[in-house]
């Protein structure tokens, strides 16, 4: 392998792009759909029920809501908790926007707390600062895949009386303490997009264990209507009654039923995730300027993402060179997340500044996501870390 870095004329790791994260679909897939598309139901049908149900045995919950999107999931989660003006709901400084956008679409103020500088998880001791009598949830993101520390978590919304809420897009196949994800808080919200742990193209879930709230979700994700067509169709009535506000937000028969057949699969792929961040673990042990996220004790990581911390101050480089270097190598790193009271705008409508959560913003200065999904070979693993440490290499102090 050439030291002579590809941005510099050297030859790269890889000739081709190694993304960070992709699905994954096999024939069973394709044909899941395609009997869905040969029969009456397009949306609104029966596929939904079932994916409905299997999705939740397969987290241990009493209810699930399938939802067009992880965003819909999240805001069908806050919406059912009655979140409005003059509320606040306390969310991580890092995480996709989504989390944040979602209590300021019901009106409501989103309250950025810092997470911890190793792990990147929510901060219980800096949560404790940001609950106020305004506080109506906390949702807590599971950072990556990894679990959260849901007992000191538990520990502070219960003395505040609030309830926790859980931002669980990237951790489905998680546990923390023999307990599922989608079963540690009142609710939780998953993502069903593509480079997900599974995936019904676009797509959320949010599982509970409360009747009333899941019920509260199926009307918010139909425009508020106390029926669906299909409901209709069974009764030979055409009477619908919108009974509150709600959103177009249904997931179709379509992707459920994609759904339904990659969740048969989901547990085999997170085990290759976990294959995955073992030797990425055993790679970098030892490798100077590289540091992995830590870890919660008695939590069973998902591994959406594997992400490291550069230590810059022993490079010659910011993130942004380091970026561009492995990319030029043909991997496809990439930054999650800039904190989100840093976008344009959160400051200009929400007045933020930058300082809010020093943590979250050192870290957004070290921090790439490095290439993990199902079907990589062990071969694409070892390009990552050859390029890891070729670039690391050419840019020590």
């Amino acid at each position: 392998m050439s030291q002579v870095l590809a941005l510099e004329g050297g030859t790269p790791v890889r000739s081709s792009l190694l993304p960070y994260g992709r699905q994954t679909i096999g024939d069973e897939d394709i044909e899941a759909v395609a009997e869905v598309l040969r029969s009456d139901f397009l949306t609104t049908g029966p596929t939904i029920g079932r994916f409905e149900e299997a999705f939740a045995a397969a987290v241990g919950a009493e209810h699930a809501v399938a939802v067009s999107s992880g965003t819909a999931a999240i805001h069908a989660m806050v919406s059912s908790l009655g979140v409005g003006s003059g509320d606040e709901v306390v969310v991580p400084a890092i995480t996709f926007a989504a989390s944040a956008n979602c209590v300021v679409y019901e009106g409501a103020t989103p309250v950025f707390c810092d997470v911890s500088p190793d792990t990147l998880l929510i901060d219980p001791g800096d949560l404790q600062k940001r609950i106020s009598p305004r506080t109506k949830a906390v949702m807590p993101v599971d950072f990556g895949g990894q679990p959260c520390n849901y007992e000191e978590l538990r520990d502070v919304c219960d003395a505040a009386g609030v309830p926790l809420i859980v931002d669980a897009a990237h951790s489905l196949g998680g546990s923390y303490k023999g307990e599922s994800i989608g079963t540690l808080g009142l609710m939780s919200a998953f993502s069903l997009h593509p480079v997900k742990a599974m995936t019904t193209g676009e797509g959320g879930m949010v599982t509970t264990g409360s009747e009333t709230h899941a019920a509260e979700m199926r009307r918010f994700r139909n425009h508020g209507l106390d029926a669906d067509h299909r409901e209709r169709t069974l009764r030979g009535s055409w009477l619908y009654e919108m009974v509150e506000l709600g959103y177009n937000y249904r997931l179709t028969d379509v992707g459920c039923a994609l759904g339904l057949s990659q969740l048969k699969k989901v547990d085999s792929w997170i085990e290759r995730r976990r294959s995955i961040a073992q030797r990425y673990d055993d790679a970098f042990a030892s490798c100077e300027g590289v540091q992995p996220l830590a870890r919660v004790a008695e939590s069973e990581h998902a591994f959406h993402l594997y992400v490291v911390q550069f230590e810059l101050e022993r490079l010659t480089v910011d993130r942004e060179g380091l970026f561009n270097a492995l990319r030029a190598e043909g991997i496809g790193v990439n930054v999650h997340y800039l904190p989100v009271y840093l976008h344009p705008y959160y400051q200009s409508e929400l007045r933020t500044r930058a300082g809010a959560c020093p943590n979250a913003e050192t870290a957004y200065e070290r921090i790439l996501s490095l290439p993990i999904f199902p079907t990589m070979t062990d071969s694409d693993v070892q390009d990552v870390v050859d390029a890891v440490i070729k670039v690391l290499a050419a840019y020590f102090r």
